[in-house]
Order: structure tokens, then sequence, then C-alpha cells
């Protein structure tokens, strides 16, 4: 059974970081990161290809998260600064596996910006 186990979320003030941890009990084509506000629909934040380090951000989170990866440890990082209330949700993991192209997500870790 495929696993990603999120970790890093929290409660932080404006302009504070975070740093977001997810691994995956498989070799990944790409993993990214989601963010889910209430009432919102689900966004894509970045994304990373593994093999190569191709990187793609939405245009909100650019020039203040990065994403980047580990492939021995199958893992992927979200780093975030300068963070903003708007920034606040419910961050999912997603990894699309390598061979099969199927998708997987994580369970989600709350990220809560507020003063």
């Amino acid at each position: 059974q495929v696993q990603l186990v999120e970790s890093g979320g929290g409660l932080v003030q404006p302009g504070g970081s975070l740093r977001l941890s997810c691994a995956a009990s498989v070799s990944s084509y790409s993993m990214s990161w989601y963010r889910q506000a209430p009432g919102k629909e689900r966004e894509l934040v970045a994304s990373i290809i593994m093999v190569g380090g191709t990187t793609n951000y939405a245009n909100s989170v650019k020039g203040r998260f990065t994403i980047s990866r580990n492939n021995t440890k199958n893992t992927v990082y979200l780093q975030m600064n300068s963070l903003k209330l708007e920034d606040t949700a419910v961050y999912y993991c997603k990894a699309n596996r390598l061979g099969s192209g199927a998708n997987y997500w994580g369970q989600g870790t709350q990220v809560t910006v507020s003063s």
C-alpha cells in the first residue's frame, strides 16, 4: 500500500516561515503540493519532477515558496517564507508514481497564518 506521510504544518505569524515535508513509500515521477482553504477548491501550489528537478509554482507563491526533493528518501519539501494570512489552508502532498502514473495523496497538514 502506497503511503505519503506529511509533516511540518502549524501556526505561524504573518511574515514567518514553515517547512513542510512529504515522504512517499514509492518512487515518484513527480510530487506536488496542493492546498485547500475553507470554502475554496483545492489548488496547486508547487510541483517538481523528481528526475531533473524541474519546478512549477502558482503565481501567488512565486518568490516566497520553494519546492525541493531528496530522491534517495522519496521526499519532497516545501519551504514557505513570508507567509500571508491567505496562505492559511490544509496542505496536501500528491505523488505521481513512477511507472504506473497513478496518483496518491497524503492526509493533509494544517497551515495557519495568524497574528
